[in-house]
């Protein structure tokens, strides 16, 4: 099932999720529908506060579907280490039709759940590192406009703020 996705100013957009402790069929269903809200948007990552439900679940399929077995889903994840550092232009469901440069490390090792309670842990780097790391950033209620400069986070709020007024966002 698709789920809308909740655009910049949504409240549950910034504030920090909590840890899924029942690992069960309606947590299989919300990443499934999470998958396929993801898939319909397009995007490659996105984050169960995303769709409106307060919990730490992130799915990342930094082929957007294209390639066979690259969905990672990832229940508590934790960022256990980060090293280098990349600049590279993001985008966000949340915040659509805006872009900015981020910076992130350049590879990570991350550990989580999987949806029904296996522990999980992967190495990534570059885009799939930088995808991770937006994600459980949503998960920590921070969205790639609070990494950016004051000046183009200002500019993008501007933005944002006339296509509300017309109605347009």
């Amino acid at each position: 099932m698709i789920r809308p996705i909740l655009k910049f100013g949504a409240a549950e957009l910034q504030r920090e999720s909590e840890p899924v402790e029942t690992f069960d069929g309606k947590l299989r269903d919300l990443a499934r529908d999470m998958l396929e809200t993801m898939y319909a948007a397009p995007g490659i990552g996105l984050a169960a506060p995303q769709v409106g439900v307060n919990l730490r679940l992130l799915v990342v399929d930094i082929s957007a579907g294209e390639e066979k077995g690259n969905q990672i889903i990832l229940v508590n994840p934790e960022i256990l280490e980060a090293e280098g550092e990349q600049k590279g232009e993001e985008g966000c469901l949340s915040i659509p039709g805006f872009t900015a440069m981020v910076d992130r490390p350049k590879r990570i090792r991350i550990a989580g759940r999987d949806t029904r309670g296996n522990r999980i842990e992967l190495e990534a780097e570059d885009l799939l590192a930088r995808a991770l790391c937006h994600e459980v950033d949503h998960l920590d209620g921070i969205l790639y406009l609070d990494r950016i400069s004051f000046f183009k986070r200002d500019l993008i709020k501007r933005k944002i703020r006339k296509l509300i007024r017309s109605g347009d966002w």
